[in-house]
């Protein structure tokens, strides 16, 4: 009997030479080395065409220790590294939120977690900032109102800040090893071995929060808006002015199709989709109804919050990619139990909205890539705010509650 075509080892399609090491797709057999190349210059092509993110910036990075989050730390120190072909020049810093009091971790669960994020964070030599989510009680009002922008109509355009930055670094002598502001200053004190936890009166108030929350679906929204807030927050006290948030091609898709069974309004498109921002000379130029509009991926960038912009550089990589890539590649990760659920408690809308669907990813492998292209197409244009008193409080959007504009 002659053996399936299938069993034979199938070569990579980029080189013609390699042996296949996975399939990304149906018919994208790819090569360890291939992999990798496919891997760093999409997210190097990401970062290169939007260019909202500047030479010499800080940029706050949010770290979970999750899959996503972990590999676009790798791609920032690859690309921060003398050896890159085409250097990031951005300066970055590490946010990790510690969760585990909503998640029924003990408290000895909790610092063997902190002692594990530490150490992943301090691996990286950047400056990092381990903030836990009891301190979410203690947000000053005004975040839950977007900041002023920090920059004008003056501001450079991107070439002449690149210009300006190399021409920098010529004059002081830079080999081009290390960047302004990047240094250990904002790094907690104290080793791994002996993170500290919050007070127990804060935890307990924080899970009475949390146990009011009726829902498994309520709990999951206040989790991550406290998440978001505390983020935020961090990127404004320490003068971060854009936020990376590791959010999968996979995770924007079952983000969307959750907020649609939740009855989003003008909050579901911002979620996924925003307006694309380019800077041109003389001020910044909005086109998302202009030709130029299909050059730049939306969904990109997130300004809900004025003065910290929040970057989704991860948004085109599936979940399958990036689990195949930290196994190759050996990226550390960290996980953590689910939120926790009352007993009896029916599962929470995200839940089911992902299981179902990965459960059609399975059989039809285009599932999560046609929800995200179709989501790509909605507009963000009416979550625009028209006053403060028609803004949401919650989501930062314009409220939708006149159905006769809609």
């Amino acid at each position: 009997d002659r053996p399936c075509p299938r069993s034979h080892p199938r070569t990579c399609m980029k080189c013609g030479q390699g042996t296949a090491a996975l399939v990304i797709r149906v018919g994208d057999p790819f090569c360890r080395g291939c992999f990798r190349e496919y891997f760093v210059h999409k997210f190097r092509a990401m970062l290169g065409k939007n260019r909202v993110i500047f030479p010499g910036e800080k940029v706050l990075l949010a770290v979970s220790g999750g899959p996503a989050s972990s590999a676009m730390v790798r791609q920032v120190q690859e690309g921060l590294s003398r050896e890159a072909a085409k250097r990031l020049r951005f300066v970055p810093g590490l946010v990790y939120v510690e969760e585990g009091a909503v998640r029924r971790q003990s408290p000895e669960q909790r610092e063997q977690t902190l002692a594990q994020m530490e150490t992943l964070l301090q691996a990286t030599g950047f400056p990092y900032h381990v903030i836990h989510l009891e301190e979410a009680l203690q947000l000053p009002p005004s975040i839950l109102q977007p900041g002023l922008e920090r920059s004008g109509p003056s501001g450079p355009s991107y070439k002449e800040a690149v210009d300006s930055f190399i021409q920098q670094q010529r004059q002081d002598g830079d080999s081009g090893t290390s960047l302004p502001g990047h240094s250990t200053q904002d790094t907690p004190a104290g080793s791994p071995a002996t993170p500290r936890l919050p007070d127990a009166a804060q935890t307990q108030e924080l899970l009475r929060g949390f146990e009011a929350a009726g829902t498994a679906t309520a709990r999951e929204e206040l989790l991550q808006m406290l998440r978001t807030h505390l983020i935020v927050q961090t990127a404004r006290d320490r003068g971060y002015a854009k936020v990376m948030m590791g959010e999968s091609l996979t995770r924007v898709a079952i983000k969307l199709l959750t907020n649609l069974s939740l009855g989003r309004g003008a909050f579901l498109a911002v979620d996924t989709v925003s307006l694309g921002v380019t800077r041109c000379r003389g001020g910044v130029a909005w086109w998302w109804h202009s030709p130029l509009a299909a050059l730049h991926p939306q969904g990109f960038t997130d300004q809900r919050h004025g003065d910290v912009m929040v970057v989704r550089p991860m948004r085109d990589y599936t979940a399958k990619e990036i689990a195949f890539y930290n196994r190759f590649f050996s990226v550390p990760t960290v996980s953590v139990p689910p939120l926790f659920t009352k007993r009896r408690e029916k599962p929470s809308i995200h839940q089911l909205v992902e299981r179902f669907l990965l459960g059609l990813q399975e059989e039809f492998p285009s599932t999560i890539s046609t929800v995200y292209r179709t989501g790509e197409k909605l507009s963000p244009e009416p979550a625009k705010a028209s006053s403060e008193s028609q803004r949401c409080l919650l989501c930062l959007c314009g409220l939708d509650t006149d159905g006769g504009e809609w």
